[in-house]
């Protein structure tokens, strides 16, 4: 028996009603040990028992917003964890995970009746509850990423629990308000899929994948789903046929396989079909036969078997098995011609791989009689997260880290396959040079890279690697470093960090007294007297809103191009005036525009998308000169009968007012961000490419295929062949925005790209 006694569950931590008439506790822990017991060595489920007693005492009376018992939500995530083939600590874990946050069960309580290894499991889960990913601030964001990673470092079970439990949310999301379910659906896809992706788990991130499209494109949702099945039966009848003649012909071959065939799931569909720019008649792999063998020499023999049968598209094979994917994931996939002509494609994969591709790093946890569960130690298997682990130690940055972060969670993104001198495999985003492949080796091959190989032949820097090729990277111990050249020839993320983090750590005493210097010289051609505003109460506030530990991480920071001098000047002034002068109200804002005889556009923060501080009944509008967009940083200027004008912090009519008028300066925030708003903004940015024929036709192309309107472009060449193009169009947001660049980047002869800031 169990000697801790608490009085419930906290009053408020979730939604208490009435409860509605759903699946019973007790047949749902019937279902849970069941499950246990197809993979679990042993009967003795007297952990997995006593934890549920406890979850069902510790929520008591709790109910969820759809009126069930709270009790069922950790019975659900521990079911999907079994499925998972967890170990019985990670299942444990998943029913106690709410037990710390929303009962009055504590740390030690749990650390007591479970010992330590299920509490720190259930505290890094109660911690990673707290997070809150739909703040405007992008900073707050990073931040808590960061804290989500840190906890996975400890131990990756914190995770998969985390996924559990979000699957299960979105699974019953329907009881959510509709504004909540596009909040969550689009945190699920944005955060939650990628990462199960990262894992391998396509289990959870298909399913994850498909519940946020039906949240956030509902109508596309629909029309697939009505599509889809509107020809279900003939589309069986087609599949079965498929299936019926591959296994006789792999019988007759002598292959002893295992073969099934489905539809693709909604969100690959979709997602081919935007990215192509097709309908859903012309995707050529929405049906697929899967072949399951013993051996990775079956694998090849049912290919040659299945290339007899059926006509190959060109261009339509890809060996993953020779080249494993980042996350693990490892097939033979080819697309073929059915007997009616229809496209169809099949995946061979061996047992083994079919496991490790369902479940992904969750496969390597082998339960063991007597022991707690434990992860297999294949470190390759976890690179991705000891690369995020590194950005982590070297990025003060938060919003470079939510950046490169976001970057590297981008599931579409084309890759590149080349080879080490030794015959190794990596995997590089596709446009990579020598010098991301140097990098993806070590940072310290990088920093001594001097020149490269490429199938034995010397190369430039700004090589584009190719599939197949083999690189040979020429380092020295005399060389000085990387270029800052080298920022703008890069692809990959994790170059890219590495080359940063050098220039900030081996000139951090040099980037300190150049950001001095900056900052007074800015100063001094503004007539501001800095000293005022030097005081350790403004300077604490500007080193925390730009994630600096100290003031010299700010300075460093200026120095290396990370922060503008005007940006941390204007933030100074901005917090000397909070405390020593008095605001402008609205009222005399609206004084003001009667003086001037206009009229004023009652405009709420809902419709405009903006909050001003202290005002909630004024007149916004954006500025022409830096054309903000939701998720940039921005500040309101009181206009003299305009009402307040938006404009980016990074605006150079902003960082070149005067003192006199930087006085008008306001707070203000975005309402909405991004994609979770319907309006467009309009925004410019200026591409820098070397010329050749069909760059400009490449570049809108980009454009064309995320759906994204154009509205003006202009190009000029120089006489030296750099061609410079500037492109206007409309977005939702900052991070549909750094798609574009990203995808543009990938461009050929695309040197540079800049976002044009007034």
């Amino acid at each position: 028996m169990m000697d801790v006694h608490k009085p419930g569950p906290k009053l408020g931590s979730k939604e208490i009603s009435k409860p509605a008439d759903f699946t019973a506790p007790d047949k749902l822990f019937d279902r849970l040990i069941q499950a246990i017991k197809k993979y679990h060595p042993s009967t003795d489920l007297t952990m997995v028992e006593k934890a549920y007693k406890l979850a069902y005492e510790a929520h008591g009376e709790q109910c969820r917003k759809s009126g069930e018992p709270y009790i069922i939500h950790p019975l659900c995530v521990a079911l999907i964890l079994a499925e998972l083939e967890l170990d019985k600590e990670t299942i444990v874990s998943g029913l106690l995970h709410d037990v710390v946050e929303d009962t009055d069960y504590s740390y030690e309580d749990i650390e007591r009746e479970f010992g330590g290894e299920v509490a720190l499991l259930v505290d890094g889960v109660t911690k990673l509850g707290q997070l809150n990913y739909s703040k405007d601030k992008l900073d707050v964001q990073a931040e808590n990423l960061r804290k989500m990673f840190l906890a996975m470092a400890k131990d990756i079970r914190v995770i998969l629990i985390k996924l559990a439990d979000r699957l299960h949310n979105m699974r019953t999301l329907q009881y959510m308000k509709p504004e909540k379910q596009k909040e969550k659906a689009r945190e699920t896809m944005d955060i939650y899929a990628p990462i199960a992706h990262r894992l391998g788990i396509s289990k959870i991130k298909v399913e994850l994948d498909d519940l946020s499209l039906k949240y956030l494109k509902p109508d596309v949702y629909q029309e697939l789903s009505t599509a889809i099945a509107s020809r279900k039966s003939e589309r069986e009848k087609f599949i079965a046929s498929i299936v019926k003649d591959v296994k006789r012909h792999i019988d007759d071959a002598g292959i002893k396989a295992e073969i099934d065939g489905r539809v693709k799931h909604f969100f690959s569909i979709y997602k081919k079909m935007v990215n192509q720019d097709k309908t859903l008649d012309q995707i050529y792999d929405l049906f697929a036969v899967r072949i399951k063998v013993d051996t990775v020499k079956d694998c090849y023999a049912a290919l040659g078997v299945i290339h007899e049968m059926y006509k190959p598209i060109p261009g339509r094979f890809k060996d993953y098995i020779a080249m494993p994917k980042q996350n693990m994931y490892q097939s033979l996939h080819t697309t073929l011609i059915g007997p009616q002509g229809q496209p169809f494609e099949i995946q061979i994969r061996t047992f083994e791989m079919h496991r490790t591709a369902e479940y992904g790093i969750a496969a390597h946890w082998k339960y063991k009689e007597g022991k707690s569960g434990a992860v297999d130690k294949e470190e390759e298997k976890l690179s991705w997260l000891r690369q995020i682990l590194e950005w982590q130690q070297d990025m003060s940055d938060n919003k470079e880290f939510l950046s490169l972060l976001k970057t590297d969670l981008d599931l579409f993104a084309e890759h590149v396959y080349c080879f080490t001198p030794m015959g190794d495999v990596k995997n590089l985003p596709n446009g990579s040079t020598p010098i991301d492949f140097a990098y993806s080796i070590h940072s310290a091959v990088g920093n001594k890279m001097v020149g490269a190989r490429v199938n034995g032949r010397q190369v430039p820097f700004d090589y584009v690697i190719q599939n197949g090729d083999r690189i040979e990277i020429i380092t020295s111990q005399n060389s000085r470093g990387p270029s800052r050249d080298w920022l703008s020839l890069v692809k990959s993320t994790q170059a890219r960090s590495k080359i940063n983090q050098w220039f900030k750590n081996e000139y951090k005493e040099e980037n300190i007294q150049r950001g001095k210097e900056l900052l007074e010289r800015y100063c001094k051609a503004k007539g501001i007297v800095l000293a005022p505003y030097l005081k350790p109460e403004y300077m604490k506030k500007v080193e925390k809103r730009y994630s600096c530990k100290d003031w010299d991480s700010v300075l460093a920071s200026v120095g290396h191009g990370g922060l503008k001098e005007g940006q941390v000047v204007n933030r100074l002034m901005e917090e000397y005036r909070r405390i020593h002068e008095k605001n402008i109200t609205a009222e005399e804002i609206l004084e003001g525009m009667k003086e001037n005889g206009e009229k004023h556009e009652k405009i709420h923060a809902s419709k405009s998308g903006i909050v001003v501080r202290g005002m909630d009944d004024v007149a916004v509008r954006f500025s022409k000169c830096c054309t903000p967009v939701p998720g940039d940083e921005i500040v309101g200027f009181i206009t003299r009968g305009r009402g307040i004008s938006i404009h980016r912090t990074d605006c150079v009519n902003v960082l070149g007012m005067s003192e006199s008028d930087r006085a008008r300066l306001i707070e203000a925030e975005w309402l909405l961000e991004g994609e979770n708003s319907t309006e467009l903004y309009p925004t410019e940015i200026v591409i820098y490419a070397n010329n050749r024929t069909g760059v400009l036709n490449d570049v809108t192309k980009v454009f064309l295929e995320m759906k994204i309107d154009i509205t003006s472009v202009t190009t000029r060449t120089s006489k030296q062949g750099r061609a410079t193009l500037c492109i206007r169009f409309n977005i939702t947001g900052v991070d549909q925005l750094n798609r574009v660049i990203t995808k543009i980047r990938n461009v050929e002869s695309v040197i540079d790209i800049e976002r044009t800031a007034g």
